[in-house]
């Protein structure tokens, strides 16, 4: 494997307007081409929108969703790392030929469809149907994973991931900002947003608080390190529908190190030089080899009924994450 050089980015998405989204995708996605970025990588639903969705019917949803890799937006977003001569990974809701919804990712290049994800694990509305695999492709040379948001919250899967062969993990994210038991979580003020140009301050305590980064810190660095992994997060900046977002889009080695990360209030996007060698060198790396699954395989595999809740959705203003 060669150095890859990949962005993260974040961005103010617009619900339900995909053109604009789109927009904005192409344009980061040029500019990171032109600074000689090989892949770039958006936040979950960076294409559709995101949270609006708890309030949409099915029908609603149906309107909104795509055939993947036939869909309008799929097509653009080729013509995009075409014309830019970049991978492009981006998020939005796919229906199948059943109208089955989900919540997918993608990775597209000059070519057209590289990869699909369907979230394990949706829950922003009640028509999503859960993926049912893990996905594991290629990037010039490169095995990549992608698991969306919640999905990494439960440590199996980015293990999973890791055992497939991934050696980068993809993790879009629509995050942070939400009320939870967590102690200091909740909701940020979108008023701190609209006065950001005066009061840059207060919005960036709260963003980097424990409602925010400060949560992060507590376990993303530790999916990167357990596993020997590079992880790409991404996450929008501003609003998504009624609740603020506080970006913090980064890359994450395998050492557990920030390498970059969006640290404005704008849309952009860091980049970071993926090279081989940390790969062997973590410890996460020898400790995956030191396994012993001979002692937990049937600990692990035991039967489970899933549970899922998500506490921000039963709360006042946004029925409808972390």
């Amino acid at each position: 494997m060669n150095k890859l050089k990949i962005s993260t980015a974040q961005f103010e998405n617009k619900s339900g307007d995909k053109v604009y989204n789109l927009s904005v995708i192409e344009k980061l996605s040029k500019k990171a081409a032109e600074e000689s970025s090989n892949v770039i990588a958006f936040h979950e639903c960076s294409i559709t929108g995101y949270t609006f969705a708890r309030h949409l019917s099915k029908e609603q949803m149906l309107d909104l969703a795509e055939s993947i890799p036939e869909g309008e937006s799929i097509l653009k977003l080729t013509e995009i790392a075409k014309a830019n001569d970049i991978v492009i990974l981006a998020g939005l809701f796919e229906k199948d030929n059943q109208d089955r919804l989900f919540k997918a990712y993608i990775c597209v290049d000059k070519n057209g469809l590289v990869a699909k994800y369907r979230k394990l694990h949706p829950f922003i509305n009640p028509h999503l149907t859960p993926g049912d695999s893990y996905c594991v492709f290629e990037i010039q040379g490169w095995k990549c994973g992608i698991l969306i948001c919640y999905d990494n919250n439960i440590i199996e899967n980015v293990r999973a991931t890791k055992l497939l062969g991934a050696d980068i993990i993809f993790m879009p994210h629509v995050t942070m900002g939400t009320p939870s038991t967590r102690p200091g979580a909740g909701f940020v003020d979108p008023k701190l947003w609209e006065n950001r140009e005066n009061d840059p301050t207060s919005l960036r305590a709260e963003f980097d608080g424990l409602k925010g980064r400060e949560w992060l810190m507590k376990w993303l660095p530790a999916r990167a390190y357990d596993n020997a992994v590079y992880t790409i997060f991404s996450n929008p900046i501003g609003m998504d529908d009624d609740q603020l977002k506080n970006g913090c889009s980064m890359i994450i080695d395998p050492f557990g190190d920030i390498i970059a990360e969006c640290r404005s209030f704008d849309d952009s996007f860091v980049t970071a030089t993926i090279v081989p060698d940390k790969l062997t060198q973590a410890g996460g790396h020898r400790y995956i080899k030191a396994r012993r699954p001979d002692l937990y395989k049937d600990i692990i595999g035991q039967s489970h009924q899933p549970e899922q809740k998500v506490v921000w959705l039963n709360t006042g203003r946004s029925k409808g994450h972390e």
